[in-house]
């Protein structure tokens, strides 16, 4: 296994370390896990450059990458539900997203066809892990220091809300081009 794919499959190991992590009641438990998502989310800019710088692009690595990507904002999405950050919409919506794609890529291997990500995929999960980096920084500070009180128009909860539906709309749109980049690419009748 190269080291890209290595860094692939860490990201997956440190996903429910950093879910367990921010469930906890632990003090400041939030910029704890944010350190765990962090770290795992350089694990995908990392991961892709060196595999490209490398010429060690793979198969496993271009299925397996989106995989850890949609564990890692899948488990942060959780968390969020949990902890009321989240509408249980936003989840939905991004996991009917993310199974459908999943499915197109799955038809798309038992074909012989790997179709990597496009690039609106890539900027919904990157809006998906900074937002959520900035949300779990903004959740400590609101935990320990209540500073959406001093801000009179907007509460923690509505800014989260917001962040994560501008996700939720990237990802519709993301899979729409997905689906439709990929039907002259696959075979729907096999």
């Amino acid at each position: 296994m190269n080291t890209p794919n290595k860094l692939t499959v860490s990201r997956m190991f440190l996903t429910p370390l950093f879910l367990a992590l921010v469930l906890t009641s632990l003090s400041h438990r939030y910029w704890i896990s944010l350190a765990v998502f962090s770290i795992a989310a350089l694990t995908d800019f990392i991961d892709g450059r060196l595999a490209r710088k490398n010429n060690e692009i793979t198969v496993f690595g271009k299925l397996l990458d989106p995989v850890a990507d949609k564990m890692l904002t899948t488990a942060a999405l959780l968390a969020f539900l949990v902890n009321g950050l989240c509408d249980v919409w936003i989840v939905m919506i991004i996991l009917t997203r993310e199974f459908a794609i999943t499915s197109i890529r799955l038809i798309a291997s038992a074909q012989g066809v790997v179709i990597p990500a496009n690039i609106w995929g890539k900027l919904k999960t990157v809006c998906q892990m900074v937002f959520t980096i900035l949300i779990l920084f903004l959740a400590d500070l609101e935990e320990n220091f209540r500073i959406f009180e001093k801000i009179p128009l907007i509460s923690f909860s509505l800014f989260s809300h917001i962040l994560l539906w501008i996700t939720a709309i990237l990802a519709v749109v993301s899979g729409a081009i997905y689906a439709w980049q990929s039907k002259d690419l696959i075979d729907f009748s096999k």
